[in-house]
């Protein structure tokens, strides 16, 4: 009898143990994000449906922060030298006609010679063809005296008018030449006021003609030069909304507007030039070179949006959280992947599938915080 009633007692405490197992089983929430009423509360977690709302319909494009050619200066020297002076420096600010450096030059010393001795010759030839065309008018003199003298100061005078030129563009005054003031340094002034955006020049420094010397950029007329694939060219028009950032300085989003639009499809990539136009107040931020991200306004759509928090990632792929139930637990929730269409300022287009519907109830407040 004793054996009986102990076979039964751990019969009824195994039942007992497997009763409580199953139980303690179903109330187990997998595969659901639970989040207590308290959690809830505390966090100031929020549950909404999508709403409408309007997004831009864009394409996209890349490039760079340019200025036009005329906006852009490189100082190079009309004949070689030696750096003499060189005083700025990289951000230096210059006026259109300031000096920039000076180069010492035995060239510059030898043409001035030879423009002296040309010069020099002038007024000796010039009185010599006057003198032969005046006896050849009389019949005094032969044709060919004539003729020799004409070529003779006609020749002179060409090699004149062309040293003449030579010296004013290196700035240097051909009547104080002629005077017989010779100088041995040439200044380079500024063609632009601008910049300066490089300096290869250093004192003592030899430089000839194929050198870049320093540049200058003017910013004032900063725009943004896209390369825009063929594909979607023919959608670009005049005056659309571009808006871009700059992704290795800053995440803040800058806006421009289609200015002028290529003509003909260039290079492998099949792709045309957009030139846009900045706002000015942004045109203190940029700098000329920088790479742009950018995307080009060229519609407008309604569409169903969520609050950019409440867009969960993992391995690159986009995911919401749709409140499945809620009971005496709290609220749980099931991650649903979805895909992403247009974004605003705060707001991230979402498109609707099987489960997400513009019923379904979604986590739009505190979806970090549950995920991490």
């Amino acid at each position: 009898m004793k054996k009986i009633i102990a076979i039964t007692l751990g019969l009824l405490a195994l039942g007992c143990k497997n009763e409580s197992t199953t139980s303690e089983e179903t109330t187990q929430d997998t595969g659901y994000v639970t989040v207590s009423q308290q959690q809830f509360n505390t966090m100031g977690m929020v549950v909404s449906t999508p709403l409408i709302k309007d997004f831009d319909v864009t394409i996209k494009a890349s490039g760079r922060i340019d200025v036009p050619p005329k906006n852009r200066a490189k100082i190079t020297t009309y004949i070689g030298g030696f750096v003499k002076s060189s005083n700025l420096l990289i951000g230096d600010k210059v006026q259109k006609g300031q000096a920039l450096l000076t180069i010492e030059s035995p060239e510059v010393v030898d043409l001035q010679k030879e423009y002296l001795t040309v010069a020099r010759q002038i007024s000796y030839l010039k009185s010599e063809f006057t003198r032969q065309k005046t006896l050849y008018d009389e019949k005094i003199t032969s044709q060919k005296n004539y003729l020799k003298a004409d070529s003779d100061y006609k020749t002179a005078l060409g090699q004149y008018q062309t040293l003449r030129q030579k010296l004013v563009m290196l700035h240097i005054n051909p009547n104080a030449v002629e005077q017989g003031k010779i100088a041995s340094t040439i200044t380079l002034y500024a063609p632009i006021s601008g910049d300066v955006i490089t300096v290869n020049a250093t004192v003592g420094m030899a430089v000839n003609t194929s050198e870049s010397l320093m540049e200058i950029v003017n910013t004032r007329e900063l725009h943004v030069e896209l390369s825009v694939f063929e594909k979607d060219i023919l959608q670009v028009k005049e005056n659309q909304l571009i808006k871009f950032t700059v992704p290795e300085a800053t995440q803040k989003e800058y806006t421009g507007s289609v200015h002028l639009i290529g003509k003909s499809i260039e290079g492998t990539e099949r792709t045309t030039n957009v030139h846009g136009h900045l706002d000015e107040e942004q045109k203190q931020e940029l700098l000329t070179g920088m790479f742009v991200d950018a995307r080009i306004v060229i519609d407008r759509k309604k569409g169903y949006a969520i609050p950019k928090d409440a867009l969960g990632k993992t391995n690159d792929k986009y995911f919401v959280l749709l409140l499945h139930h809620k009971d005496a637990k709290g609220f749980h929730f099931t991650k649903v992947p979805v895909q992403v269409g247009g974004t605003s300022e705060d707001f991230v287009e979402i498109k609707l599938n099987g489960k997400i519907n513009p019923e379904a109830k979604l986590l739009v407040k505190g979806v970090f915080d549950v995920t991490n």
